[in-house]
């Protein structure tokens, strides 16, 4: 495989477009720019209205199940039979599972029935592995050989490559290719946008707008910026973007804390509108308990809004403390606030906080830059 022709390539996923999430958007984001490839995807179908098979942009899509949340589990069976069928039919060049869940056990259930296929392994988790370990359960030691049969590792972070290496796999074997954004979809708005934004949600001209886009669960920390709202001591409107598990749980912290007027939850925003509210936001926050890399954070640095984030997982790797965001201590909503407030009171760091941020994202984490990356692990793993 070490000429530059174009390869087909078989993934494993345990979800797919339109469903998304951050391995969604880097699988997509990376095959629609190799146009010449063949990419064909098995994944869980877990809604009822997505086909069966159906080509979103450079990607052949196969869907199993019957579009309920229990198509993930079966994957790595049903998934094998379709998977049988499909290298029978194309001979693929590569096997490419994204994640060590569902789509992992398929790509090791597959690996082990044709041992002479190249199978590279993308590890995206943003959960604490302590906590997927736990969730694996009885099945630690085929979920172990995941990490040990790959014949090669790629990683979103340092910290998913430290566990990479915890997990059994050989150093040797594993590169870390960052997730990236897409620089064009991802800058600021103009501000006659931006005003007209702010009109629609309610905001008063007054107010400052802290934003977090995270789904809406415990590791994301959003009960902590909730919480922080009661040391701020100036109009400001926090607006979360994102759905989840802990809605409730959160709609009724913002009772209790009696912040019904400041916090505004916004559920779902299409994708393709997320930049204006990046831009109409005076900060970007995300307390992370855990996080495998933190696509949102870059996505915010090319809409020139300053970000403040936690020493969690992958962030260490782009967020520079006082030079391309802030950190804030884990659990801790009152150095939340006190780091919404340096930031939107001292002008001088702000301004460097939105050069540098999208100076990084604009020189290192463009997918154009990843994409190519990523063709490289493609033409070297079996030449």
């Amino acid at each position: 495989m070490a000429n530059n022709q174009a390869k087909k390539v078989l993934i494993f996923s345990t979800a797919y477009l339109p469903l998304v999430g951050g391995a969604e958007i880097a699988v997509n984001e990376i095959t629609r720019r190799l146009p010449n490839w063949q990419f064909d995807l098995i994944t869980a179908k877990i809604q009822k209205e997505l086909k069966e098979k159906e080509k979103i942009n450079n990607v052949n899509i196969y869907r199993i199940g019957s579009g309920c949340n229990f198509d993930k589990y079966i994957l790595p069976f049903l998934g094998l039979k379709k998977a049988i069928k499909l290298e029978k039919e194309n001979n693929y060049d590569l096997i490419w599972s994204i994640m060590a869940s569902y789509g992992g056990f398929l790509g090791l259930r597959f690996k082990k029935k044709y041992s002479n296929k190249p199978w590279l392994l993308t590890l995206q988790e943003g959960d604490d592995p302590k906590y997927i370990l736990k969730r694996v359960g009885i099945f630690k030691k085929w979920f172990r050989q995941i990490f040990k049969k790959a014949d090669y590792i790629q990683t979103i972070s340092s910290f998913l490559s430290d566990w990479a290496n915890e997990m059994g796999a050989d150093k040797q074997k594993i590169k870390i290719v960052p997730n990236g954004v897409d620089i064009e979809k991802f800058k600021k708005v103009d501000q006659i946008s931006i005003d007209n934004l702010r009109k629609k949600i309610g905001i008063k001209e007054n107010e400052k707008i802290i934003l977090t886009v995270s789904r809406l669960v415990k590791k994301n920390g959003i009960d902590d910026l909730i919480k922080s709202g009661q040391y701020l001591n100036f109009p400001f409107k926090i607006l979360i973007i994102g759905i989840g598990e802990q809605k409730k749980e959160l709609e009724e912290l913002t009772k209790k804390l009696k912040l019904d007027n400041m916090i505004i939850f916004l559920s779902y925003i299409d994708y393709a509108n997320l930049s204006k509210y990046y831009s109409l936001a005076d900060v970007f926050v995300r307390p992370s308990l855990s996080e495998g890399f933190g696509n949102v954070f870059l996505e915010a640095m090319t809409c020139e809004t300053p970000i403040i984030g936690t020493k969690a997982g992958g962030i260490i790797d782009f967020l520079e403390n006082r030079k391309t965001g802030l950190f804030c201590e884990i659990n801790n909503p009152e150095d939340i606030a006190l780091k919404i407030e340096e930031i939107l009171k001292n002008e001088s760091l702000r301004n460097n906080l939105i050069e540098n941020g999208l100076k990084l994202a604009k020189e290192k984490y463009s997918w154009d830059i990843i994409a190519q990356e990523m063709k490289k692990i493609f033409l070297e793993i079996n030449e």
